[in-house]
């Protein structure tokens, strides 16, 4: 059975994908109306073996409200004029979304100031309190 690879890792078998056909709006004259050029392509994220528990919990985030609260997410591209070229843009798409998702996330690591900046904020901080006397009235003694 095809396979869709999205990385060494990671591959989808097509099986697990399903393709919808619908009307596309927007420019195109009579071709709108007659032909379903625009695509949906739904994958199940819940219930497939291909992704690590850690990669569909990021995905959920990278989603959003692509994503349902059954687990299915819905991509849909109508930007072209021909099912073909939709499908491969959904696709794509797909693939983007899912090595985005199994890239690991870095965790920040903590610094903390160097004397030397310490010493450089304070000095700031000095020089922009005297401009600020130099604004105020003088005192009367």
């Amino acid at each position: 059975m095809p396979r869709l690879d999205v990385s060494s890792t990671i591959s989808i078998d097509e099986s697990e994908l399903e393709e919808r056909f619908i009307q596309a709006g927007g420019p195109g004259g009579q071709n709108v109306n007659k032909l379903a050029t625009a695509v949906q392509l739904k994958f199940n994220v819940a219930e497939t073996n291909s992704l690590s528990p850690a990669v569909k919990r990021r995905l959920k985030e990278i989603a959003g409200r692509r994503l349902s609260a059954s687990g299915i997410l819905t991509i849909t591209a109508r930007e072209h004029r021909t099912q073909q070229l939709n499908r491969e843009a959904a696709r794509d798409r797909l693939i983007a979304m899912l090595r985005e998702a199994a890239r690991p996330v870095r965790h920040r690591i903590k610094t903390k100031p160097s004397r030397a900046a310490k010493r450089k904020r304070l000095e700031a901080k000095g020089k922009r309190a005297d401009i600020k006397k130099m604004r105020q009235r003088p005192r009367s003694e």
